[in-house]
């Protein structure tokens, strides 16, 4: 790995290591989460057709949920929070929106929504493991609705009851427990790790390490941005999904903008590789 001793220096323009990438990191303020939405409110204001585009794919991914889950409780619930957790790899366009307006760029749509060619192989890597990620919380999730529920499942009004009441406390604990672990581990290893790839062509493995890295050497203004994340999409479910169509974009962009503030512009030595090759 780069930075190593007796380790050859990095090509020109090749995708830096997991050390370089760990040496660069930025120490945000605790209230840096808050800058990064004003940041992320100031992109899609700036480009507002092609960011509700995708917040219109957003919305509509809501209704789809709806459909396929019905009136199944537990499997809505279970779709609903595990959309948090693949989140950050639909948002790949909305990142690139903003690389292109930091970059000076116009806005481009068409380079937005196919911004993962040259980086497949790490892109497509990561949100295979995020999509498995997204399957075994679906599983363990039922579990908990078939322990806690063994004859029959509860309505949706019973499942939001159960958050107000300490009625079924039992049940909220075990369950927001299960999800908490696997939340933790989707949150960590994609908080940035999607948009250094699109910038970087970094590898899978080191995006993810860094993504890690960057939340363990900066655990309260990440915590709050992952509590920021959470409220503004639970509160665009609750809107009928219509919330959605500005909420993830806003989210989206913000989050190039998380990972800029974390991976500061020009902090890493060489040559700066957009996803088009432009800087």
């Amino acid at each position: 790995m780069d930075g190593t001793p007796g380790s050859a220096p990095p090509a020109p323009g090749a995708p830096p290591g997991f050390s370089q990438l760990t040496a660069c990191l930025h120490t945000p303020s605790l209230a840096a989460p808050l800058t990064w939405l004003a940041q992320g409110y100031e992109d899609f204001r700036a480009n507002p057709r092609e960011s509700l585009f995708f917040g219109g794919c957003f919305a509509a991914c809501g209704y789809l949920l709806t459909l396929v889950a019905g009136a199944n409780t537990a499997l809505f619930a279970a779709l609903v929070t595990g959309y948090l957790l693949v989140g950050p790899a639909l948002a790949l366009g909305l990142y690139e929106l903003s690389r292109q307006r930091e970059a000076g760029e116009a806005a481009d749509l068409g380079r937005a929504i196919t911004a993962f060619q040259g980086r497949v192989s790490n892109i497509g890597l990561f949100s295979t493991l995020l999509g498995v990620v997204l399957l075994l919380w679906g599983r363990a999730s039922m579990v908990v609705f078939i322990v806690f529920h063994t004859t029959t499942m509860p309505s949706w009004e019973n499942f939001l009851a159960a958050f107000v009441t300490i009625e079924r406390l039992d049940f909220v604990l075990a369950w927001l427990c299960v999800g908490g672990v696997f939340a933790a581990l989707a949150f960590g290893a994609s908080v940035i790790s999607i948009p250094l790839m699109l910038d970087r062509n970094v590898d899978a493995v080191s995006a993810s390490l860094t993504s890690v890295c960057a939340i363990l050497r900066n655990p309260w203004p990440m915590a709050l941005w992952g509590l920021i994340i959470v409220v503004l999409t639970l509160l665009g479910f609750a809107t009928a999904f219509l919330g959605l169509l500005v909420v993830t974009p806003v989210l989206g962009h913000a989050s190039w903008h998380a990972y800029r503030d974390l991976v500061p512009r020009g902090a890493l030595d060489g040559p700066q590789e957009g996803a088009t090759g432009v800087s």
